[in-house]
């Protein structure tokens, strides 16, 4: 998984002050009141929640001069475990499948040798020659590796991220019949902060090399350098999979280890990519936000009445380009076209006429979340709305609560993931699993540079190497990072040789459409193909 690219702007809007005040420390706080004078309050805030107490204690801190801050030096903590691996199989279209499954970390230094942090990994490993190795992150910022893992494309998988999962019941790992292993080994990485992955850093520095979105990819391109010098496998073909804001760091990684670590990718598939963050942008004038995400609500509505089909999506998203976004330009200009625009979009999506009226056919993702199951009283998730949990606070003008998959995941996703690596593979720690990060994610340095997006690096990686392969796959019904704008930003691209080098594939299911066994089984397929392509 995770998240719609950055999974923090997709969660409930809580109130204004702990939204606002939530990811501040204490001194942060005082100084933010004291300057503003504003808000006579203090505000404590964790990345759990944010507590609004009395204006006398401010008062009482701003007659008390500041002290200045001490430098942050972080305990050395023990050691992590070395190496471990243990033999397993697993039943694969009815033949056995042995391969070694591994846990271990890599130690990044900087200039000076000095330790700055170490990141786990989880690889499988199969005997045989000339096997290729594909290297598998997600996204959040803020995700371990797990979702694409035990979820996806690894030797096993849990359940999760379907409609009626409970997060309690039982975490167990079952052969995976849609994963990649039998035609390429398999690494799946950590990000520091996630999983058992640290820093060795203060919080500053920990931020500034490894929480902004320049230095990731950077730090995470040495990772993958480094793990194939340390297993001697320059030489294999090599492929990168990422999801959500993984997917963001795919063509960038792919780019950087092309230019300046010398490693070339033979291909990269992008799962629900967060690839073009800029298409969200002018929506009061822009039609781009509209077009991209009323197909994917058109196609939950065609789920929920048992129609969606490859050939009922293709007049949606020729829709959704053509005459929906001539509407959408010609604005109040021409009043019988915005007429025509809204009895479609109701027919579409299936929302209650009145509701599409009052919205000019322009359909926001979260208000539709609560209105698409308003007379159920249940809310939708951004990642696949036909995936839903009762709203805790139906009667507040917005949504206040977490998102139905997000809530649902982090237990069996952890619990599963702990007992693996702990109990099954033997890398014995006590150190706190994050399989969703709250604190990465809310203390990540975001600015223009993400806001950019990954295209760049995308058309720059497939020029330099006209070899290179792309497979960007989608969930029809995922909101937090619609299948269409996909579709637009590969449209926009030059033919640079052969035009399926970069191509577009969509399958039933939301964001995560890989926990439909069909859809799982239809991506292997495809990257199968891919691969043996090049």
């Amino acid at each position: 998984m995770v998240s719609s690219g950055v999974h923090g702007k997709n969660t409930a809007r809580v109130s204004r002050f702990a939204a606002s005040y939530r990811a501040m420390n204490m001194e942060s706080l005082v100084r933010f009141c004291r300057l503003t004078g504003r808000v006579r309050v203090l505000c404590f805030a964790t990345p759990a929640v944010a507590v609004l107490l009395g204006a006398a204690v401010l008062a009482q801190a701003e007659d008390k001069p500041a002290a200045p801050p001490a430098a942050a030096t972080p305990a050395t903590p023990a050691p992590l475990p070395p190496e471990a691996h243990v033999e397993q199989q697993i039943q694969l279209n009815g033949k056995p499948l042995h391969y070694t499954a591994t846990v271990g970390s890599i130690q990044l230094k900087d200039r000076d040798g000095k330790p700055t942090a170490d990141v786990v990994y989880t690889a499988y490993t199969v005997q045989g020659k000339d096997r290729p190795v594909t290297f598998a992150l997600n996204g959040g910022p803020g995700a371990a590796s797990v979702y694409l893992n035990l979820g996806a494309i690894g030797p096993k998988h849990v359940e999760f991220g379907k409609d009626g999962d409970s997060p309690s019941d039982p975490a167990l790992l079952v052969d995976n019949p849609a994963t990649w292993l039998d035609f390429t080994d398999l690494v799946f990485i950590d990000p520091v902060g996630t999983g058992f992955s640290r820093s060795l850093l203060s919080e500053a520095e920990t931020k500034k090399q490894f929480w902004s979105t320049q230095p990731d990819i950077e730090y995470l391109s040495r990772v993958i350098y480094e793990w194939l010098v340390k297993n001697g496998r320059l030489d294999s073909r090599k492929y990168f999979v990422g999801e959500s804001y993984g997917g963001y760091r795919g063509p960038r990684i792919t780019h950087y280890l092309q230019t300046k670590l010398g490693v070339a990718m033979n291909g990269v598939v992008l799962v629900s990519p967060y690839l073009n963050p800029a298409q969200e942008e002018n929506a009061d004038m822009s039609p781009i936000p509209w077009v991209v995400d009323l197909p994917s609500m058109a196609a939950v509505h065609l789920e929920k009445t048992g129609n969606l089909t490859s050939a009922a999506m293709a007049p949606v998203i020729e829709y959704a380009r053509g005459d929906y976004t001539v509407a959408l330009l010609k604005g109040r200009s021409d009043a019988a076209a915005q007429q025509q625009m809204i009895a479609r979009v109701t027919e579409l999506t299936g929302l209650d006429p009145l509701y599409v009226k009052r919205a000019g056919g322009r359909i926001d993702r979260q208000d539709y979340l609560r209105e698409v199951f308003r007379t159920e009283g249940k809310l939708g998730s951004i990642y696949d709305p036909t995936v839903t949990a009762y709203d805790p606070f139906p009667f507040d003008p917005a949504q206040r609560s977490n998102d139905p998959i997000l809530e649902s995941i982090i237990a069996p996703t952890t619990t599963a993931m702990v007992n693996f690596v702990t109990q099954t593979v033997g890398w014995k720690t006590d150190a706190r699993y994050d399989a969703l990060s709250d604190a990465v994610n809310e203390a990540w340095e975001r600015g223009d540079v993400l806001r950019k997006g990954a295209v760049e690096d995308l058309r720059e990686a497939v020029s330099a190497d006209p070899k290179l392969r792309v497979l960007i796959v989608h969930g029809w019904n995922d909101l937090s990072c619609p299948f269409m704008g996909s579709i637009l930003t590969v449209d926009a691209m030059p033919v640079m040789g052969d035009p399926t080098r970069v191509s577009v594939h969509e399958y039933p299911g939301g964001h995560m459409f890989y926990s439909r066994p069909a859809s799982g089984l239809a991506l292997r397929q495809d990257v199968m193909q891919m691969m043996q392509t090049h």
